[in-house]
């Protein structure tokens, strides 16, 4: 349950940061572990949303932002465009649950990205709808930011996905 997520993934984080010398390091590994979430729970989504297929990147961030947030966070993203091509977009979070049991990150760990998992399941199950994307951290209130902001960046403009038959 999301409840238990948000308690245990101060621990999780901390206990990366134990084991990983490098910032760099633990926020890899949270990427890969939200990676390999985010390739199982797009499954899940899908059954459980009955959502119509996306038609374009934009439609793709508004559901993330409205539904899947909703679905799995219990809050909901804002999404803004930020390329004229249409293939990029930033996610806005007002409140991040993940951090609701955080006080402050210590000084020391400039460099960590703690939410980072989120990053990796929304790689993840992109990937999994065949949509390449870069997904990072933009802004972060744990690192003095007004809002938690994440940025994704299509990587194939949408003729591309249509693969041709030799």
């Amino acid at each position: 349950s999301r409840e238990l997520f948000v308690l245990t993934y101060g621990a999780l984080v901390a206990q990366l940061c134990k084991d990983y010398e490098k910032d760099e390091d633990v926020n890899i590994c949270l990427d890969r572990m939200g990676y390999s979430i985010g390739i199982r729970l797009i499954d899940d989504f899908l059954a459980r949303s009955a959502v119509k297929k996306c038609r374009s990147y934009s439609e793709t961030a508004d559901m993330i932002a409205q539904v899947a947030f909703k679905m799995y966070l219990g809050v909901t993203a804002s999404v803004s465009c930020s390329s004229a091509a249409g293939n990029e977009f930033s996610l806005i979070l007002d409140k991040n649950p993940l951090v609701d049991f955080v006080e402050e990150l210590p000084a020391e760990p400039a460099s960590l990205c703690y939410c980072n998992l989120l990053c990796g399941v929304i790689r993840g199950a992109l990937e999994m709808v065949h949509l390449a994307a870069e997904v990072t951290f933009l802004q972060d209130r744990l690192k003095g930011d007004a809002v938690t902001e994440i940025g994704i960046t299509f990587l194939r403009k949408a003729e591309d996905r249509k693969h041709k038959r030799n």
